[in-house]
């Protein structure tokens, strides 16, 4: 795209430092603080760091300071992620820092103090998280790196601002022992390199830091016990010691705990600060889980998908006058759902989606039952949609393999629509996965090319535009060859992943298949039936891209219960007469089961523990720790409550799911206030996922004109607007062709295009309906041109070209996108 969004990632605020020119943490550029934040922080500290305060203010900006330490915490997790070789899962924890920080609002939420403290902190802080991720996102590490030194050095400032500068050298400490945690994360994901590298920026930003000389000064032991520890990492990590570098690390964090007690007074400081460490420590452990690519919630995704398959399988029997087994296949998907470890782990990633994909269950059986064929279409896309989204919630990076074994779903759906003679439906299939595949739907098109470029025009040059005229011609060889090609193509893009990963894609097709041949039967062609449940073995048999082998390394007794006696009763009721859509169902319980197996013995499970173990860590660490005590006495609730989400998410950790950690947080962050003696003050609700509002936001903002309720049913495109993205980011369209863009998730977002970026003779468009670039960004600062949830901006394309845009409120995050109008 050109320049704009570019500039916003190179460009950083100038003031990005400390006070009176101090050097940031991580950094050895001086900086310097601007204007609006000198008085307040002269105000704040009553001295200099030379001048050494004689005492601390505590109070709920005390608190507020400890929890931006927590964020500059997870801008390096996100680095170290990079230095293990898990670059976009570093880019999503930075995502997902932004997310929270959105949602961080109240009078002593961290979003809104930032703002209020220092403005260019507040901007410079947002700005070089935008560039944190994107950097990771191209690979970039070393950008990412100097991008979290300054995002770092804007957080610094401001709580030199609101906690002085006494508190802050205790907090750049214990950030020093966070990022050291750091190695052991990059030990636990097996990068031995990226341990070490980790351990020698930390070392390097201690001796950069103002608090090198004053811990020094106030406990020798400590100081010392740090860098002997830093050494030991890069001795164990140099030897691939991955418990020698946990341990190091460790002895790390523990020498930063002691001598940020031995810095200040009153003891509480350092207490707030520990807790905030515990709270970072947390957040690296789902840091582990991201890194290793494969957990609990890959297969909660994967049910997912096969939901979609039922459910259009579902709506074909409709089509074809088999009602009371489409009803059917609908009330026992529901009935899966209900009772589904995915049905809690949808709702905790999007509720929305959550909702609308259940309302939709309940409109497509009322649809089947009344014979409303619209309706029925109307309900699956509905039901489609918003598993999507809750695929891309939970599966992340590994959303496009499910993607591909959908896919291979629908190509054999339409490969048995033609064999009955209807090639026009066949044709019309093909057609919308064409479609979702240039929509770049669930990441899929970008990540197949990526993969390989030859094997992208293989799939869609070749075969995917083959086989659609291929089912419009009525050719019965080239549809033979076309669908071969494209199953082939996409088995190969499965190969380049994980057996874990290509699990989820290979239990999709088979438990397809096993319904395909339900279906199949209920139509009354047995002998098609036993012939597709027999593809389905074939395939497993075939390897499945390490699925077979994988699955009999996880659970042998599964694994014959999955092939013999599972798959082998589909076969032999469609054999013998039996009843097929009983024993698809028993199938499909097995599939199921099985990528729950192959994820909990894959590296995916290993890390699971570890991660585990680090929370666990966490717990016994705080029961012998000075700030024990201190939370317990100053607030029984919350140390209570501090305790029950430790032990909630370590078990959540030990299932592989990550849906803890925002509860923990939430808990650490109430425990650092109570310590304070601000426990009243302390922000309520998620903080984070950016999916409440208050009051006095929804009413502050107004949409206008071409801002509707829900999604009109004439949009021929719909882009979600997620927390701080666009889904897809890019999508083409046909001149005419008109685009909602529906509030998915986060804060209120806007839609406005870049004036620079419109093609020469196109009307400007934003939502809100504002004929400039410059009236947009200023009529958001007046709350106009909001879409909020249950909202949808509405625009049909007139004029062909690139037509780029972003949204206001998140453009320091990339919240930008394009739209290609075609003639």
């Amino acid at each position: 795209m050109p320049q704009r969004r570019d500039l916003l990632k190179t460009v950083g605020i100038a003031a990005t430092g400390l006070l009176a020119g101090c050097p940031s943490q991580g950094s050895t550029e001086s900086n310097t603080a601007s204007a609006d934040t000198d008085t307040t922080e002269q105000e704040a500290t009553a001295g200099t760091d030379e001048g050494g305060e004689s005492g601390v203010s505590v109070g709920p900006m005390t608190a507020v300071a400890t929890e931006w330490n927590v964020y500059r915490a997870r801008l390096y997790d996100a680095v170290a992620l990079g230095r293990a070789g898990a670059p976009g899962a570093g880019a999503t924890v930075a995502q997902n820092i932004f997310a929270r920080f959105e949602g961080a609002s109240g009078e002593y939420g961290a979003h809104e103090q930032l703002e209020s403290t220092s403005e260019s902190a507040y901007e410079g802080f947002e700005d070089a998280l935008g560039t944190v991720q994107s950097s990771l996102s191209e690979g970039n590490v070393s950008e990412a790196a100097s991008a979290a030194d300054k995002a770092s050095g804007h957080l610094q400032t401001a709580q030199q601002a609101a906690a002085g500068q006494q508190a802050t050298r205790v907090l750049d400490l214990l950030l020093l022992g966070s990022r050291a945690s750091n190695a052991a994360m990059a030990g636990t994901l097996g990068a031995f390199e990226g341990a070490a590298t980790i351990a020698e920026e930390t070392m390097t930003a201690f001796e950069d830091a103002l608090v090198y000389s004053k811990i020094e000064t106030a406990d020798a032991e400590s100081y010392e016990a740090f860098e002997n520890a830093l050494a030991g990492i890069g001795s164990a990590a140099s030897s691939e010691d991955a418990s020698g570098v946990t341990e190091q690390a460790r002895d790390a964090l523990d020498a930063t705990v002691s001598g940020a007690y031995a810095l200040v007074q009153p003891a509480s400081v350092a207490g707030a600060g520990h807790l905030a460490t515990m709270q970072a420590r947390g957040w690296d452990a789902a840091a582990v889980v991201s890194g290793s690519g494969v957990g609990a919630d890959y297969a909660h995704a994967t049910t997912l998908n096969t939901y979609r398959a039922r459910v259009h399988d579902a709506g074909w029997l409709a089509r074809a006058g088999e009602t009371a087994t489409a009803a059917t296949m609908v009330e026992d998907v529901f009935a899966h759902f209900e009772g589904a470890a995915a049905h809690d782990a949808l709702e905790e990633a999007d509720s929305e989606a959550y909702e609308a994909f259940e309302s939709g269950l309940s409109d497509l059986s009322s649809a089947i039952e009344n014979g409303n064929t619209e309706g029925v279409a109307s309900a699956v896309e509905t039901v489609d949609t918003n598993l999507v989204a809750g695929i891309e919630a939970l599966a992340g990076g590994n959303a496009p393999v499910l993607q591909s074994g959908f896919f291979k779903a629908r190509f054999a759906d339409a490969r048995e629509l033609y064999r009955q003679g209807q090639a026009g439906q066949a044709a019309t299939l093909v057609s919308d996965l064409f479609a979702r595949f240039e929509e770049n739907q669930l990441d899929f098109h970008e990540t197949l090319e990526e993969t390989s470029e030859d094997l992208y025009h293989r799939f869609e040059e070749e075969h995917l535009v083959g086989l659609q005229s291929a089912y419009e011609n009525g050719d019965d060889d080239a549809v033979g060859t076309h669908h071969d090609g494209v199953l082939a193509a996409l088995l190969e893009f499965e190969s380049a992943h994980s057996a874990a990963v290509a699990s989820g894609s290979g239990a999709t097709y088979m438990a397809g298949l096993a319904f395909d041949a339900a279906a199949t039967n209920a139509l009354g062609n047995a002998d098609r039936a036993a012939s597709t449940a027999q593809g389905a073995l074939a395939f497993f048999e075939s390897g499945a891209a390490g699925y077979h082998e994988a699955l009999e390394e996880a659970n042998e007794d599964l694994y014959h219960r999955f092939e013999d006696e599972a798959l082998g009763s589909v076969i032999s009721a469609a054999n013998d007469g039996g009843d097929v859509y009983a024993a698809a169902k028993m199938f499909y319980g097995a599939a199921i089961e099985s990528v729950t197996a192959i994820v909990g013995s894959s590296g995916g499970g290993e890390t699971g523990a570890g991660a585990a173990s680090v929370v666990s860590d966490v717990f016994a660490t705080f029961e012998n720790a000075a700030v024990h005590d201190k939370l317990e006495n100053a607030d029984a609730e919350a140390y209570e409550a501090y305790e029950a989400a430790l032990n909630d998410y370590v078990a959540d950790l030990e299932s592989g799911s990550t849906d803890g950690a925002s509860a923990f947080a939430n808990a650490a962050r109430t425990a650092s206030f109570a310590v304070v003696g601000a426990v009243d003050s302390a922000p309520s609700g998620s903080g984070g996922h950016g999916g409440e509002e208050s009051e006095a936001t929804e009413s502050s903002l107004s949409g206008g004109p071409n801002v509707v309720e829900g999604v009109p049913e004439d949009a021929d495109h719909v882009v979600d607007m997620q927390a701080v993205a666009f889904a897809p980011e890019e999508l083409t369209v046909s001149v005419g062709d008109t685009v909602a863009w529906k509030h998915a998730g986060g804060e209120a977002h806007n839609v406005v295009a870049y004036e620079e970026e419109l093609p020469d003779d196109a009307t400007y468009w934003a939502s809100g309906g504002f004929e400039s670039e410059s009236a947009a960004r200023e009529g958001w600062e007046n709350g106009e041109g909001a879409v909020q949830s249950g909202q949808s901006y509405v625009h049909t394309f007139e004029t062909a070209g690139e037509h780029g845009y972003f949204c206001v409120p998140h453009e320091a995050a990339g919240m930008a996108g394009t739209v290609i109008v075609e003639e």
